[in-house]
């Protein structure tokens, strides 16, 4: 894409999301997940949640939010968060998630805000870092298994932080499978679904913990991404969705690994 060729993009808020959707599950818009995530929405832009989309045939979408109402668990009071950058398909390689944060910092910058910022992560289920290096941001904070918090700021200021106490997290949950969620992602109520179902079938005994308000990310979430999350006996097993077929050989131990939990090694 040409620099002087910005693309099209369309605003998405209150007013008009009904009728344009917002990127994800756009073939499912009667499913429980859609329409959790719908009214999730509708809160967050009384926030001052924005979403930019890439107008047809393009294919991506930007989500950012003022990084004190952010639903990851970290602290970006002053800065604009972005909860999601997504280009797919034939729009990938052509500048698209350039243009999308160049939206992102020239909204930042209109609000005199401190900057922008983001989490990423190596593994899956999110963004990685190597668009937003190319973008000026740079890396502030850490947290395992390979998340990055990422930044790029508008003067002299304070760095956002991570939430932390990741472990501590995880521990109080206790014995069995946590499934931990909110409706900010549309996928997070089939990966719930599945995990539970999961659970049943290994014979552990799960439960579900309901992420209503941005208070509870930053005070129960055991990793950053914040919104959805999978613990096992008190440690974090996923941040993401994971199929029933890879859940299983997780939940239900090998038969040597059995023997040797009940002192019979053969």
């Amino acid at each position: 894409m040409n620099k002087n060729d910005a693309p099209e993009m369309m605003d998405v808020g209150a007013e008009n999301v009904d009728k344009t959707g917002f990127f994800c599950f756009m073939s499912k818009k009667k499913s429980e997940g859609y329409q959790r995530t719908l009214a999730w929405l509708k809160d967050r832009f009384a926030e001052g949640m924005r979403i930019k989309m890439l107008a047809l045939p393009e294919r991506g979408f930007i989500e950012y939010i003022p990084g004190e109402h952010a639903w990851r668990a970290v602290h970006a009071d002053g800065y604009l968060f972005i909860h999601c950058l997504w280009v797919v398909g034939k729009s990938k390689g052509k500048g698209f998630s350039a243009a999308l944060l160049d939206a992102c910092v020239a909204d930042a910058k209109r609000l005199k805000l401190k900057g922008v910022a983001m989490v990423t992560s190596e593994k899956v289920w999110m963004s990685g870092r190597r668009v937003l290096d190319k973008h000026g941001f740079e890396c502030v904070d850490t947290a395992p298994p390979a998340f990055s918090l990422m930044v790029k700021k508008l003067g002299k200021h304070s760095s956002p932080s991570f939430a932390g106490e990741w472990d501590d997290k995880a521990k109080s949950f206790g014995k069995g499978l946590t499934v931990i969620r909110s409706d900010q992602c549309p996928y997070i109520v089939d990966a719930a679904n599945t995990a539970v179902a999961a659970a049943a079938k290994a014979g552990i005994s799960s439960q579900i913990i309901e992420l209503n308000s941005r208070d509870d990310v930053m005070r129960l979430s055991p990793s950053p991404y914040g919104v959805f999350g999978l613990v096992l006996d008190g440690r974090l097993l996923s941040y993401h969705y994971l199929l029933e077929k890879d859940l299983l050989p997780i939940l239900v131990p090998a038969p040597r690994d059995k023997a040797r939990t009940s002192g019979k090694d053969g």
